[in-house]
């Protein structure tokens, strides 16, 4: 319960605010942030607090319910606007931040928003300091407490201690942490006492306490409060008070972090928050729940942005296994690795994706037929429309993709982005050996590409290629693959062997082999049919090298149905084979006919469908025969 915002951050690290050029846009809010950690790392949590009736309102809740958090007391407030913090990262350890919270929608929260059973229905309510210093969520919060108390409910305070949001600075002032005032403590003392856990750095026992002495702070807080305290220490770890508050901090139950370079401390505290809440919550010692909490710390310290960047529970036991060999979790390729893929929103248990990314293809067909190219760009539309016509008979509802290009489908990508299809978007120069990109720079390509877009990559690849062949290829891919992990897009890597050099089973999972033993770790495979004794070598090898592998789709290269029927009945048994992306060979006679004006609008689309639908009707049967 507490805030909850949208955090633009600057992208340009070391940089005045006054000079950023670009921001990335994520969920924030130090409750908010909380609640999304304590998510990732497998609790089930619940966030209590009101968003905007607008675009950013939307985007928490839709960040929220990404990882499995309850947004059911997500209230949109039709008044209010979400609350905005626009800040950047000059160094480690200077944030300039400015919080944009006038009458915003978090702060509008009242106890007529939850209702008892509610708060009884948790095993733990966790609050965050701002929410006391505004007498309407202040009475809101008490509210809250007192069903929880009354319900054997768990309390937990994180004192989250901001002046600014206490009227004590200056409205742009956003980056003091720390300003002494009798009043905030008074505030705090009065309901310390009504909590069973609080946690704050030395500098928010200090305001609790209303002495700039840490053990002085905390002896005055335990005159009131019977709560476990856990003070947070930097990079000195942890420490923590269950009972009588010693001589020195260090005589607490004191767990030490694991030293890592810092690019930024903003989001630590409520990292730090989410994998102590794991360890307190499941019953396991203060020493393996501060381990979490140091650990959850120590990774967001070291990355971009506060939700983004909180671990997932298989990351962080990963990381904790190896916490003293890794210095820079940041250029751990293993973390980075189980970072981008544990952290993913979507799984695809089934596709049966349209493939018309073609370019080259479709001016043939045009110039043969002599019809001008500009008639391409309105035959791929019409293309969508039968695939958007086939996934709503075919009840492919979570199951529907496409493969389009922007050369001649940019109105395509835009109007299907954001209706839950599978989007693959094609970067290669059509046709070129060795690779190379149809638009120039992989980076400057993707800073436009929704996220939701995969990179799809298909590289003309033997494993025999004579050596400077061999390595100008893997370095594209390679870079790729690298551009892709930077950007947060997931990557369709196509191996199609040259028609004019060997092609068999075994040299397809030869060059699988190289690109993993490259470091490329494709989210998805784009393959043509093989044997089932093939793709069982493919699955095993898959397995092994890369068990969050989405999986691969099967290509067509034009092949009748007939044939791509047994291509389907060898896979039947895999898993890891989770459909196909077939193009020509389901628009390429009725494409033809189009362009030619031997036929309508309305036929193409027909004829198009019953491909389609043939197709998927002939994957669905797969190995029934």
């Amino acid at each position: 319960m507490g805030r909850i915002a949208v955090d633009l951050y600057g992208q340009q690290i070391g940089a005045r605010l006054e000079d950023m050029g670009s921001f990335n846009k994520y969920l924030g809010g130090s409750s908010g942030n909380v609640a999304f950690g304590t998510a990732r790392q497998g609790l089930k949590s619940s966030m209590l607090a009101r968003v905007g009736d607008e675009h950013m309102g939307r985007f928490l809740r839709e960040e929220l319910a990404r990882v499995g958090c309850d947004t059911s007391h997500l209230i949109t407030d039709k008044d209010r606007l979400t609350g905005l913090v626009i800040l950047g990262i000059k160094d480690e350890d200077t944030f300039p931040l400015i919080f944009y919270r006038d009458n915003c929608a978090d702060m509008a929260i009242t106890s007529e928003d939850f209702t008892e059973e509610y708060i009884a229905s948790a095993r733990c309510l966790a609050i965050t300091g701002t929410h006391l210093s505004h007498p309407k969520t202040r009475e809101a919060v008490l509210t809250a407490l007192k069903y929880a108390r009354r319900n054997g409910v768990k309390t937990a305070l994180d004192i989250d201690y901001r002046p600014v949001l206490w009227g004590l600075t200056s409205l742009g002032d956003g980056e003091t942490r720390f300003i002494e005032s009798e009043q905030v403590t008074a505030q705090l003392m009065e309901v310390l006492g009504l909590f069973d856990l609080i946690v704050g750095t030395e500098e928010e026992f200090h305001i609790a306490g209303g002495s700039t002495d840490t053990v002085e702070a905390l002896r005055k807080v335990r005159e009131v409060s019977q709560a476990e305290f856990v003070c947070k220490r930097g990079p000195l770890g942890c420490s923590v008070f269950s009972g009588t508050i010693p001589d020195t901090l260090d005589e607490g139950i004191t767990v030490h972090g694991v030293r890592v370079d810092v690019l930024n401390v903003l989001g630590a505290g409520d990292a730090f928050m989410s994998g102590l809440l794991r360890g307190y919550l499941n019953g396991e010692s203060w020493e393996q729940a501060c381990a979490y909490a140091n650990a959850c710390g120590a990774l967001v310290v070291s990355r971009h942005g506060c939700a983004p960047a909180m671990p997932t529970k298989i990351e962080l036991d990963n990381y904790l296994a190896r916490a003293e060999a890794v210095p820079r979790p940041d250029l751990d390729a293993e973390l980075n690795h189980l970072h981008r893929v544990t952290t993913r929103d979507k799984a695809w248990d089934e596709l049966c994706v349209m493939a018309f990314d073609h370019r080259i293809q479709f001016v043939d067909m045009a110039r043969a037929v002599g019809a001008d190219v500009s008639r391409i760009k309105p035959l791929k539309q019409l293309i969508l429309k039968a695939s958007q016509a086939v996934a709503e008979e075919a009840g492919l509802q979570g199951k529907a993709g496409l493969l389009c290009d922007s050369t001649f489908g940019q109105d395509v990508l835009n109007e299907i982005t954001g209706q839950g299809w599978w989007i693959g978007r094609p970067i290669e120069l059509p046709g070129s050996r060795p690779l190379e990109l149809e638009h120039g720079n992989i980076g400057s390509q993707l800073v436009d590409w929704p996220l939701e877009h995969i990179v799809k990559c298909l590289v003309f690849f033997h494993p025999e290629d004579d050596h400077p062949t061999r390595l100008r290829q893997e370095s594209k891919v390679k870079e790729v693959y690298e551009a892709c992990c930077k950007s947060g897009h997931e990557l369709l890597l196509e191996v199609i062997l040259p028609a004019d050099m060997e092609r068999s089973d075994a040299l397809y999972l030869r060059a699988m082999q190289r690109f993993y033993n490259l470091g490329v770790k494709p989210d998805w495979w784009k393959l043509p049919p093989m044997s089932a004794q093939s793709w069982q070598q493919v699955s095993d090898l898959v397995a092994e090298r890369d068990s969050f592998c989405h999986g691969v789709v099967l290509l067509g290269l034009d092949a009748p149905q007939e044939e791509l029927k047994a291509g389907f009945a060898a896979a039947a048994d895999q898993p890891l084979v989770k459909g196909f992306a077939v193009g020509r060979t389901l628009f390429g006679q009725p494409s033809r006919e189009w362009l030619a004006g031997s036929i309508d609008d309305d036929q193409l689309i027909q004829q198009v469908k019953a491909n389609y639908h043939n197709l998927i009707t002939l994957w669905r049967q797969r190995g029934q025969d």
